[in-house]
């Protein structure tokens, strides 16, 4: 693999040729070094990101995923919504329209809620975000939003504005049912992050703003869908350069700590998690350990950034009774990226689906047996990290 040259000054990451210099902006030593991803930097880092949370008075404030937001282009929203109805639990909840926006709420107990959504919003904050080669064509398209329970959305806005960070509206958005705000998309993940502080009934959407949308969405009666539970973890696939400052960046907007990362040498990947004590919902990142070159060097998620941009690779949905699920859901037509990894011994078993052409999202079945304490095993994320390289 080629040596890759970052300059801290612009961020720009480029192929070492020997003559010192950025050809984004002509810096030189001390700004140009080579580059590859360690523990070092983010382990020395994630202590301070605590701490300031607490010297601030963030720390409590943000709790489990209470949704997450998901937009697709209008020709798309109806059988987006069919597809998660036919290949995992959700089932549809309700449906409204506003003056931006068609929204369907699909839901299954005990997991963050999917708004999927579509619209004709000018001025879309995120598309810059959705264009690379093989994503370019569904430019509106993308899980765009975490939203995180807030138990008091005044004093967090007040310390976060302070704090620097952009958020889409100017002030916080105020309904019948809930108080809502969202950052700007990350530069380094595409993704925004949103909290939701309810008034009334929580996880009821439809405000006095809304009008019902008149949709008659059925869900299969398949027997099997009922083992295909909540939303387990989602992964972003972000740029080698940008893998620690995404991890700190969601730890300074929510109340999540960095927990553990495995590398994948073969393939050149980090997956990193991070999670929150008690929560059902866990985040997850892959990154590069070293940046792109061309898509037979870098590895199966350097590559799938350059195709699709950064932006989230899979859902995965707790399963149970995984290997008669992952059958039934094959006769029923879904395309895997890869068969059942994992065993009872090792304490899980995985599955990743082809990527929707609605969504361009993965779907990740995962089983935890027994008494498994992990999170992953080593051999399952190397296996389906493998599979990526399909996409």
């Amino acid at each position: 693999m080629l040596d890759k040259i970052v300059c801290s000054r612009c961020n720009q990451v480029h192929i070492n040729t020997g003559s010192g210099k950025c050809p984004q902006c002509d810096a030189g030593h001390p700004y140009m070094y080579e580059f590859q991803n360690s523990e070092e930097v983010l382990k020395e880092r994630v202590p301070q990101v605590i701490r300031e949370r607490r010297e601030l008075g963030l720390e409590g404030l943000v709790g489990d995923l209470e949704a997450v937001i998901i937009n697709t282009q209008p020709e798309f929203h109806k059988p987006a919504a069919e597809e998660f109805l036919r290949y995992t639990g959700l089932d549809f909840y309700q449906g409204f329209e506003d003056e931006d926006y068609k929204t369907c709420v699909l839901r299954v107990e005990n997991s963050a809620d999917f708004l999927l959504r579509s619209g004709n919003k000018e001025n879309n904050p995120f598309t810059e975000y959705n264009i690379a080669p093989k994503s370019a064509h569904l430019p509106d398209t993308r899980l765009e939003t975490f939203v995180f329970e807030c138990r008091d959305i005044e004093k967090y806005f007040d310390i976060q504005k302070n704090r620097g960070v952009r958020f889409l509206s100017g002030d916080i958005i105020k309904t019948d049912k809930y108080s809502f705000i969202q950052t700007l998309p990350s530069k380094f993940t595409g993704n925004s992050v949103g909290m939701i502080q309810w008034h009334g009934e929580p996880g009821d959407y439809f405000t006095s703003q809304s009008q019902p949308l008149n949709w008659e969405l059925q869900k299969p009666a398949h027997p099997y869908l009922k083992n295909i539970k909540g939303l387990d973890h989602s992964a972003t696939r972000i740029h080698a350069q940008d893998r620690d400052a995404a991890i700190l960046e969601f730890m300074g907007l929510t109340n999540y700590n960095f927990d553990f990362a495995i590398y994948v040498k073969m393939f050149n990947s980090i997956t990193n998690v991070a999670r929150l004590s008690g929560a059902r919902y866990a985040m997850v990142f892959t990154s590069g350990i070293s940046p792109y070159i061309n898509d037979h060097d870098s590895g199966p998620t350097e590559k799938f950034i350059h195709n699709y941009n950064v932006r989230v690779h899979h859902i995965a949905f707790h399963t149970e009774n995984i290997e008669e699920t992952y059958d039934c859901i094959k006769k029923d037509g879904m395309d895997f990226l890869i068969d059942l990894v994992g065993s009872p011994d090792e304490g899980l078993k995985q599955t990743f689906t082809v990527s929707s052409p609605y969504t361009l999202l993965v779907n990740e079945y995962i089983h935890r047996y027994g008494d498994f304490d992990g999170f992953f095993t080593r051999s399952n994320v190397t296996l389906l990290t493998g599979s990526t390289d399909k996409q």
